[in-house]
């Protein structure tokens, strides 16, 4: 059996990626005829390759995009690049409802720092969690299987954390202005016990009250007291560190978000 008809069965059998050790063992041909055969077919647009070894299957419904959905094939590059991973940021929030600024790339938190993918069809960037162990996740149901994708409470502190990746205070008070209908207050404090950061909880605290929504930070507000927190700005980007001191959350000012809704 030539490459193509290979693909196509691995397509009608629900795959939607391979890795060239696949094809050299299922194939049976040498290494020079598969890398001629490999460039004939990313030529063709039915295949596109995506790290070194891996290749994703291009359905011919998604021929003039030139690449199948990215949730479809993320959990086998996740295993071949052997690293645990969530979805999250942005692309959590839209998941659960936030999709004012849905972004074109999907966000995935690892452990450790990968090279972000950026093809002309496929995005993918790497938001590095050391502690990402703690992570709250929840499966999320795609066309080949579930993938974790970060609760809506822990993706609340993922924008905290990754403010500065994601665009800002603005955009990620913007975005938590969405995302606040899908939080629950409880589940909220068992993901802020599960944060070892204190000052993100403060940050993220700060943020839900000034934008109207502090029967959801009851709870945590309980939580983050008992840590009896030192003062910290709420965007650490800033050289400027000086505001208002909000005595509250033990909050220093030094940038008013503004939600774009």
């Amino acid at each position: 059996m030539s490459l193509e008809p290979w693909i196509d069965q691995l397509q009608k059998a629900g795959r939607y990626s391979f890795e060239r050790a696949d094809a050299l063992r299922d194939l049976a041909i040498s290494k020079p005829s598969l890398k001629k055969a490999l460039q004939r077919a990313s030529s063709r647009g039915r295949i596109l390759p995506l790290r070194r070894d891996f290749y994703v299957i291009v359905p011919l419904e998604y021929g003039a995009v030139g690449a199948a959905p990215a949730e479809w094939f993320l959990d086998h590059l996740m295993t071949f690049l052997g690293s645990p991973y969530y979805v999250g940021g942005l692309s959590a929030a839209a998941r659960h409802g936030a999709a004012h600024q849905r972004p074109q790339e999907t966000q995935v938190a690892v452990a450790n720092h990968l090279r972000n993918i950026d093809t002309h069809a496929v995005r993918i960037r790497f938001l590095r969690n050391a502690a990402m162990d703690h992570a709250l996740t929840q499966p999320h149901r795609t066309q080949t299987g579930d993938i974790p994708v970060s609760t809506p409470e822990w993706t609340a502190i993922d924008l905290i954390r990754f403010q500065r990746q994601l665009g800002g205070m603005d955009a990620v008070a913007t975005v938590l202005a969405e995302l606040a209908d899908a939080l629950d207050p409880h589940q909220l404090v068992l993901a802020g016990e599960r944060e070892s950061t204190t000052a993100y909880l403060q940050r993220l605290g700060w943020i839900l009250d000034f934008l109207g929504h502090e029967k959801i930070t009851l709870p945590l507000h309980k939580c983050v007291l008992h840590r009896s927190p030192s003062f910290t700005p709420l965007n650490p980007s800033l050289k400027e560190r000086n505001g208002d001191r909000d005595s509250h959350w033990r909050v220093i000012v030094n940038e008013e978000p503004e939600a774009d809704l």
